[in-house]
C-alpha cells in the first residue's frame, strides 16, 4: 500500500508511503491518498494529519515514466493532483499537513491546501511548476502569504526554510507531532463536521475555481512533458 493510515480515537493519520520516491505524487498514490481521506472521513475523524515517510514530506510529481507519457496522460494526472487537493481543503474535518524534509511542487501544496500546516525543523519548500508552465495551486498560495509574496515565490522557484515559511505564513507553526497534534485535537472537536464544512466553503471555494481554470489553461498549451523534460535537465546540468 502506498498510504500508511494510523487511528487514534478521532484522528487518522495518513503516511504517504512511497518514500524510495521521495512520495512524489504518482497516480496511485494520488489515488490511495482520497480513498484514505474519504474512508477517514466518513468512519468519524474529526482531525487528518498527513505525513511523508522518510527522509521527505512529499518532493512533488512523480515523473518516473515522463520519457513514455503523453502530453494528456501527463495533465490528467495533474488535474486529479488538483481535485486531491480541493478535496483536502474543503474538507469537512480540520487537517494538518507535517512536513519534513523537501517538499516540492505538488508537495507543497498539498501542504498549503490543509488547515495546519507544521514544519519541522529541516523542512524546505519549493515551487518550481511556472519553469515549465504550470500553474497549480497559485491562489491558494496567495491566500496564505499575499499576492506579492506568492508571485515570489512562483517566479524565483528558490527554496525556503521553515522560519521563512512560518514568517510569512505559509506555515502556522514549526514542530514534532507531539507537539502539535493535541491542541489541534481539541480544537477540532469543538466545531462538527457541518460547521467545518460550511466555514471552508464559504472560504475556499473561489481560490479553489479559480486554481482549477488557470490549471487547465496553463495545461492546454501544447508540449506540457517536453517543458518539463526541458527544466529537468535544466536542474541536472545546474548540479
Amino acid at each position: 500500500m502506498s498510504v500508511k493510515v494510523e487511528r487514534d480515537a478521532s484522528v487518522a493519520t495518513l503516511w504517504l508511503d512511497r518514500p524510495d520516491r521521495g512520495n512524489a505524487l504518482g497516480a496511485e498514490l494520488v489515488d490511495a491518498i482520497s480513498l484514505a481521506f474519504d474512508e477517514a472521513v466518513e468512519t468519524g475523524a474529526r482531525l487528518i494529519v498527513l505525513r511523508g515517510a522518510g527522509k521527505h514530506f512529499c518532493t512533488g510529481l512523480d515523473l518516473g515514466d515522463l520519457d513514455t507519457i503523453s502530453d494528456g496522460d501527463l495533465a490528467l494526472r495533474i488535474l486529479r493532483i488538483e481535485l486531491l487537493l480541493q478535496k483536502v481543503h474543503g474538507a469537512p474535518v480540520t487537517t494538518m499537513a507535517i512536513g519534513n524534509g523537501r517538499i516540492f511542487g505538488a508537495g507543497a501544496d498539498l501542504f498549503a491546501a490543509c488547515d495546519h500546516r507544521v514544519a519541522q525543523e529541516e523542512a524546505r519548500f519549493s515551487f518550481p511548476g511556472p519553469a515549465f508552465g504550470l500553474v497549480l495551486g497559485t491562489a491558494r498560495l496567495a491566500g496564505l502569504v499575499g499576492n506579492s509574496r506568492a508571485r515570489a515565490l512562483l517566479l524565483k522557484g528558490e527554496p525556503i526554510d521553515a522560519p521563512a515559511a512560518l514568517a510569512m505564513g505559509f506555515a502556522t507553526a514549526i514542530g514534532t507531532a507531539d507537539e502539535v497534534v493535541p491542541a489541534a485535537v481539541r480544537d477540532a472537536e469543538r466545531l462538527d463536521p457541518m460547521t467545518v464544512s460550511m466555514l471552508h466553503a464559504r472560504s475556499r471555494q473561489a481560490d479553489d475555481d479559480g486554481d482549477l481554470a488557470a490549471l487547465a489553461r496553463s495545461m492546454a498549451r501544447p508540449g506540457l512533458v517536453q517543458r518539463v523534460k526541458d527544466y529537468r535537465a535544466k536542474m541536472l546540468a545546474s548540479r
